[in-house]
């Protein structure tokens, strides 16, 4: 079978794509897209977000020591691609796009009402990598959308129609092939 060799790069896909919802210290909200994101680890929880320094968003992090990573969905698809490439150095991201802030319950920042998972987080370290800053944080609080769980509370993102992003390209997550172990279930 034939191979390409390309240069070295990113080639991890499809990535999960997230509005992250910041405020500065007098309070102005701002919204940005991010794909490189990720857990880090369960015990403590722990996420990143890594973010290029030149950003709007990037020292507001950096003086709070806070962000709210905001799960997308199909509803959000518009606002998650405007927000990636609108500037909320010129344009208040929450009222161009009709969006709602609610107050979080641990951070400042604001979380965005219409994203189905909203999870607040508390910067511990700040690396910078080369082209991009990465934000090592805890997680503080995880809010769920309460329409997306059954009568037995269990919650279901399929549902919401979460999105993802891969080559330029916004895809709606699509049917379920199995779940964790059943590669080895007995039957």
């Amino acid at each position: 079978m034939a191979r390409e060799i390309w240069k070295p790069g990113n080639m991890l896909y499809p990535l999960p794509v997230v509005m992250v919802s910041v405020a500065d210290r007098e309070g102005k909200a701002n919204i940005i897209t991010v794909a490189w994101v990720g857990t880090v680890c369960t015990n403590p929880p722990m996420v990143s977000i890594s973010l290029r320094p030149e950003r709007y968003s990037s020292p507001i992090i950096k003086d709070t020591g806070e962000f709210v990573i905001n799960l997308t969905t199909r509803q959000l698809a518009f606002a998650t691609d405007y927000c990636g490439i609108k500037s909320g150095r010129e344009v208040d991201k929450f009222k161009e796009l009709g969006l709602t802030p609610l107050s979080a319950k641990e951070v400042r920042a604001p979380l965005i009402a219409e994203s189905p998972v909203n999870i607040e987080c508390r910067v511990r370290q700040v690396m910078p990598l080369g082209s991009h800053d990465m934000f090592l944080a805890d997680v503080a609080a995880v809010h769920a959308d309460e329409k997306y769980m059954d009568d037995t509370h269990k919650f279901h993102l399929d549902k919401a129609e979460p999105i993802v992003y891969s080559h330029g390209a916004y895809l709606v997550c699509g049917e379920q092939l199995g779940t964790f172990g059943y590669s080895v279930k007995k039957k």
